[in-house]
Order: C-alpha cells, then structure tokens, then sequence
C-alpha cells in the first residue's frame, strides 16, 4: 500500500470522518487485518479563517513540503475550500494532490450530470478552483444557491464547529429546491461538514458527498487501483 498525505483540521470534524472513511474503505477491500499508513497534519483552522490568501498558500506548501520529506507519495486535503491553494502548491511538490473536485466530476460524468448546484462556503462557490475542474474536465456546469452569504454562515458559525441543527438541515433542502428549479440535475455537498448534515436525509436531487468520494479516491491510490 502507498503512504498517503492527510491535510487537516479545517474543520477536525471533517478530518476524522475522512481518517475513519479511508481506513473503512481499505478494509473492506483488503480485509481487517491491515490498515493504511497514514500521515496527518492537523492545522489550526484560524488560518483559514484569517482570509489571507499569501499566508493561506505558505502554510500549505510548507505543510505539504513536510508531508513530503516524510514520505507521503501523495496528499489529499481533507476540505474543499483549502482547495484554493492548489494552483500554487502542486507545481511546487514532487508528489500529487488529489483534487476533491476531480472525484466529484468523475461520479457525475458516472451518473450523467451535466449541471450541478455547488453548496459550500462563499470562497468555494464563487472562486473557481471547483467550477473549472469541473467544466474543464467533466463538461459540467455549475450552479450557484441563491442565499450565498447564509449558505456560507451556517457553515462557517456552526457546521465547522460540529453544531448539526434541524434548522440548517432545512435551509440546505430549500436551497436544493431552488437549485432544482433553476435547472441543476444533481448537487456537490461541497463542504466537508455538508454530507454528516445532510446524511440520510431525502432530497429532491441526487446528492454528492465530496468527502465520501475524496476518501475513495485517496483508497484508490493507496491500493493502486
């Protein structure tokens, strides 16, 4: 099996579901008997929310960098919004970074969506380092929530600091409601916290759990798949 990279900790809720997600899933290929070899690197999420993108970056490569010298031969980064620093670190590193949106746009083509709605925080949705991957690679588009800055605040005051209410449950179904209505036929739960929200629970549209198809993706490259 090949060493994997985690970067985490924004948020530690999304982290151990991912550190729980991958060791699952390689068991149930490999069996029980065996795990892994996993290096994590926990940030402290103040970074993020600092907005600071110079700093943002550095802290990344220099994290990443580390992992590298460590002996991972790649890196997932265990949200989607540090997802921005991809276009600066990955040229930067020997190894790859398997990009969250690349999993996301490998089941849509699967499942033969073409438009997506994209909920997530405010820098996911309207930068693009998740909308080209998907445009560029898959042929998708995406479809942006009507209430951007209440989609963002649910996520940032509360689903990141592991508060899960029926309140937020309903303000995303609405939301996917609208996006039905505005042509999307499927929608990325595009924050890491989103599918523990949002798990189980009947929607309109088919659901894409980012973190659930990351993790596969990070499996797939430990056993060579």
């Amino acid at each position: 099996m090949k060493t994997l990279g985690l970067i985490g900790g924004t948020s530690w809720h999304a982290t151990v579901e991912y550190y729980r997600l991958i060791n699952t899933l390689v068991a149930n290929e490999i069996g029980a008997q065996a795990n892994p070899e996993l290096l994590l690197y926990s940030l402290n999420v103040e970074v993020m929310r600092k907005g600071d993108d110079d700093e943002i970056n550095a802290k990344y490569l220099e994290v990443s960098q580390t992992l590298q010298e460590a002996g991972a031969e790649a890196i997932v980064i265990c949200a989607n919004t540090p997802h921005m620093v991809y276009e600066y670190v990955q040229p930067k590193i020997k190894i790859p970074i398997l990009h969250i949106a690349s999993a996301t746009g490998k089941e849509a083509a699967n499942k033969g969506l073409k438009k997506l709605g994209l909920l997530g925080t405010k820098p996911t949705m309207q930068r693009d380092f998740i909308s080209n991957v998907l445009a560029t690679d898959f042929g998708i588009q995406t479809l942006l929530p009507k209430d951007l800055e209440q989609c963002h605040k649910y996520i940032a005051d509360e689903l990141t600091q592991g508060k899960f209410t029926a309140e937020a449950k309903e303000f995303y179904k609405q939301q996917i409601e609208l996006l039905k209505t505005q042509g999307a036929d499927g929608i990325i739960l595009g924050c890491t916290e989103l599918p523990i929200l949002m798990k189980n629970e009947a929607t309109v549209l088919p659901l894409l759990s980012t973190t659930d198809l990351h993790a596969q993706m990070a499996v797939d490259f430990i056993l060579g798949n």
